[in-house]
């Protein structure tokens, strides 16, 4: 495969990927509809720095190890279900709080509106994701010319999928800007916090059951 045709093949895959609706968008769109986009930003930059991370990895070989090794897939499935479980009962859980007290008010969940508590959380949430990894380990490889270097062309790939994903969050992030007088009030904050919650809970049950 020649170098051009792996990198518009690969586009269009991650490209379909990326707008794919999941966790990721989850994420990018509550936070931008409760008006931080500063945190929202912060996501956006986590959730790309773990796929730069996986692409490392998987073009040094290492992730190779999630599929080969059975114990280290289910100790990075667990921990990740584990922290997504936690992040949307505390979601959920901060609605019925809220109910009495000022709608305005931050909480630890939905964090303080700044580019590193955001980064840290779309970090977290990629990495202990071993589905990417696995993904990566899965079609990465077969995009890589033999003739080619393949760390460096690895990245390379992977960096397409971070632009396609920054531009993706970008349009995502103005459209829930868009809505966000409406969508900060009260009552409508506790039903987009209930809603993203559940979502987030059924990613983790998924994430915990599945294979």
């Amino acid at each position: 495969m020649a170098s051009s045709t792996a990198f518009w093949s690969f586009a269009l895959v991650v490209g379909l990927l990326t707008l794919t609706p999941g966790l990721d968008t989850a994420l990018i769109l509550r936070t931008a509809a409760l008006g931080r986009r500063t945190r929202a930003w912060g996501v956006v930059l986590g959730i790309q720095t773990g796929t730069l991370i996986w692409g490392a990895l998987t073009s040094l070989g290492i992730t190779a190890l999630l599929t080969a090794s059975h114990l280290a897939y289910e100790i990075l499935r667990w921990a990740g279900a584990a922290y997504l479980l936690w992040m949307a009962a505390r979601m959920i859980a901060e609605t019925f709080r809220r109910r009495g007290a000022d709608a305005g008010a931050e909480v630890e969940v939905g964090g303080t509106d700044t580019l590193t508590s955001g980064w840290r959380q779309g970090t977290l949430t990629n990495l202990l994701n071993p589905k990417v990894g696995v993904f990566y380990v899965a079609v990465l490889p077969q995009f890589i010319p033999a003739e080619a270097p393949h760390f460096a062309t690895g990245l390379a790939l992977t960096s397409v999928h971070v632009v396609l994903g920054m531009v993706w969050s970008t349009v995502l992030i103005a459209s829930a800007s868009a809505l966000g007088t409406w969508l900060r009030g009260a009552r409508a904050r506790r039903v987009l916090d209930r809603i993203t919650g559940t979502v987030i809970g059924a990613f983790a049950v998924r994430l915990a059951v599945s294979d």
